[in-house]
């Protein structure tokens, strides 16, 4: 193969290769020795090992002189990615053209041509010799040598530089192939036409090695894996999750029977009328009283279902919660919103009028209708553009709102989702605080339960979203950001706001800090020209500043939170009974909020939702007055 070049039997040409290019050439050389074309010069090869990569090459100058002279030898370069010294090679400076009258120091490294009728000295130099810088002084011409140097070689011009030249230097290199080729019983050549690599084998040619069928197997081998990995990964996943689902409806059908017995215990259900004390509904008759669940009829989301307007056959309006899903997740949310409402009694919360049963095709709560919307729908919603409430109307709101949940607190239950879109209207702008799905029992004895945070973004607690411990100031945390929509008019999570600013809590504490309470206040309750509506909207703004403490223990109880506001609507009445009497006054410790009458139903509307994390603060230092524990 005349494009194959050839090597000699003690040498094989995967030099070629290691130099990336054709530059080793199994040319004659010397005593049929084949060449190796380095940078500027050749050199011959004598003997290569392929355990350790290494060869060992010697300068083609060295062969053509059997006498004393100074050889015509040319640097040595090398290509730095191919080749690299091995570790026992040093160099030799041989100097020419040097001055005749040379001091005694560098005499000993005198090379005379002895040939030769004229008088002609050069220097032999090892690296490193401390005569190096003297010789290099009194000589025109340098060129180094690598040499191979043994024992004490070298030292003070000692040695026979001809011997140590002919004795060559070892070289290694980086390439890897050749070695395969090697392992597999192959010689390796070069293929100088297209400039690839060849291991040549009893049989023919090889790219590789000598194992061709091998070759053929490994990207096969590859190739298989390469599907067969993502596939079984897949197929395991899938595996997963069919194991997954079946396990939970094992799961859920158990639960179920277990919470359908533990039901029938208390109350029998299909066989009365009545479910811990409120009546029980059939599916036909709702499905009638929201004409099959019209679209129509959506009030909006609740929670955990959406809430539909209603008519029951008896005449009465009312709001019913359809669940999103039967399953046990939402039966257990289902008996949870049943049984906190069923033992509670309270002017200011939301009425339960009655459910269907846990065996109906769906799961459906029936409440009482309220018809004025939400808090939330007031401030920034859609029924803000009609009539934003005034200043009296919102402080009663707040008001009424701490009593609901300073009622709750009493009863050891933590409502856990507090939100103006939770506090619902009636015509007479009276408080009705409703969705307990999220409720939690909490005993007087233990100071926090711990459950993964849930919630609504802008409301949830830090301390609650960083610990998992859920305690009643948990909710006054959220009924702090409540207060702040109470003032400002703005949503508790806006994206539309700055990055710092997205949150209405971390908004407001900001700006309390800084005592900007006009930057905070919505200006159309009279903040700037009526100094009562500013006195009073600084004061909650500064309660709700304590209601944002990010640690709990800082925080104000709801009852303490109740007597404040009503300290704060009690200075207002009491200022305008002296305006009056004109007479003096004093101020009230307290004043109280006669009961709004319960009305019936309760709707939730649709509220707009955002992305957001909890709220984070700062510790900061509590500005308002000193509070103090009361019944109300």
């Amino acid at each position: 193969m005349a494009q194959i070049l050839a090597f000699h039997s003690t040498f094989v040409a995967c030099k070629n290769l290691i130099a990336g290019t054709q530059d080793l050439k199994s040319t004659a050389g010397i005593n049929g020795f084949p060449v190796l074309h380095l940078p500027g010069k050749d050199v011959l090869v004598r003997h290569i090992s392929y355990h350790n990569r290494s060869f060992r090459v010697y300068d083609d100058a060295v062969s053509s002189s059997n006498g004393s002279c100074l050889l015509q030898i040319r640097n040595t370069t090398l290509p730095p990615d191919k080749f690299n010294y091995f570790n026992n090679v040093s160099k030799l400076h041989l100097l020419s053209n040097c001055t005749k009258n040379l001091s005694e120091d560098l005499s000993r490294y005198k090379v005379k041509c002895a040939n030769e009728s004229r008088d002609s000295w050069g220097l032999a130099v090892f690296e490193g010799d401390e005569n190096l810088k003297n010789a290099l002084g009194n000589c025109e011409e340098n060129v180094v040598a690598p040499v191979e140097v043994q024992g004490g070689e070298g030292r003070n011009g000692t040695g026979n530089y001809m011997e140590i030249l002919r004795r060559g230097f070892v070289l290694n290199w980086t390439a890897s192939d050749c070695s395969i080729c090697a392992e597999s019983g192959g010689r390796c050549g070069f293929n100088a036409s297209i400039l690839h690599f060849k291991c040549f084998c009893h049989d023919r040619p090889h790219s590789s090695s000598c194992k061709p069928v091998a070759e053929k197997s490994k990207p096969r081998l590859r190739l298989i894996l390469a599907t067969a990995i993502p596939g079984g990964v897949i197929i395991l996943l899938l595996l997963f999750c069919v194991i997954i689902w079946c396990l939970k409806r094992i799961y859920d059908t158990l639960l179920s029977r277990d919470i359908s017995s533990d039901s029938y215990s208390k109350s029998n259900i299909e066989g009365g009328s009545f479910y811990f004390g409120i009546p029980i509904f059939s599916y036909t008759e709702l499905k009638e009283a929201t004409n099959n669940f019209d679209s129509s009829k959506e009030l909006g989301d609740g929670g955990f279902g959406t809430v539909y307007y209603g008519k029951l056959r008896d005449g009465r309006e009312v709001a019913i919660k359809r669940l999103y899903e039967h399953n046990y997740k939402r039966v257990e949310q289902f008996m949870n919103e049943i049984k906190i409402l069923t033992c509670l009694r309270h002017q200011n919360l939301v009425s339960l009028y009655g459910c269907t049963s846990q065996k109906s095709r769906e799961l459906l709560l029936v409440y009482e209708y309220i018809p004025n919307g939400t808090v939330a729908d007031h401030l920034y919603g859609d029924r803000a553009r009609e009539a934003s409430p005034k200043w009296p109307v919102r402080l009663n709101i707040a008001i009424e709102t701490a009593q609901a949940l300073a009622y709750l607190h009493a009863s050891d239950i933590i409502h856990r989702d507090v939100k103006t879109t939770n506090i619902l209207l009636d015509d007479n702008f009276s408080v009705k605080v409703a969705d307990f799905g999220l409720s939690r029992l909490c005993p007087t004895d233990v100071t926090h339960i711990s459950t993964a945070p849930q919630g609504t973004p802008g409301y949830v607690d830090p301390e609650y979203h960083q610990s998992y411990q859920l305690s009643d100031k948990s909710d006054v945390y959220s009924f702090g950001v409540v207060l702040i929509e109470l003032i400002s008019s703005m949503p508790a999570v806006d994206i539309s706001r700055s990055r710092d600013e997205i949150n209405l809590a971390n908004l407001a504490v900001n700006k309390i800090q800084r005592s900007a309470f006009n930057e905070l206040i919505d200006q159309s309750l009279g903040f700037e020209f009526d100094v009562e509506v500013r006195r009073m909207t600084t004061s909650i703004a500064e309660l709700a500043f304590q209601c944002l403490q990010p640690e709990k223990e800082i925080r104000p109880k709801m009852n303490d939170v109740l007597h404040i506001l009503k300290e704060i609507r009690g200075k207002e009445l009491n200022i305008e009974k002296t305006i009056e009497n004109n007479d003096n006054y004093s101020l009230a410790r307290s004043v109280k909020i006669p009961p709004s009458p319960e009305s019936e139903g309760t709707v939730l509307l649709k509220n707009k939702k955002f992305q957001a994390s909890p709220n984070s603060m700062t510790d900061t230092s509590v500005s308002a007055s000193t509070v103090t524990s009361s019944s109300w």
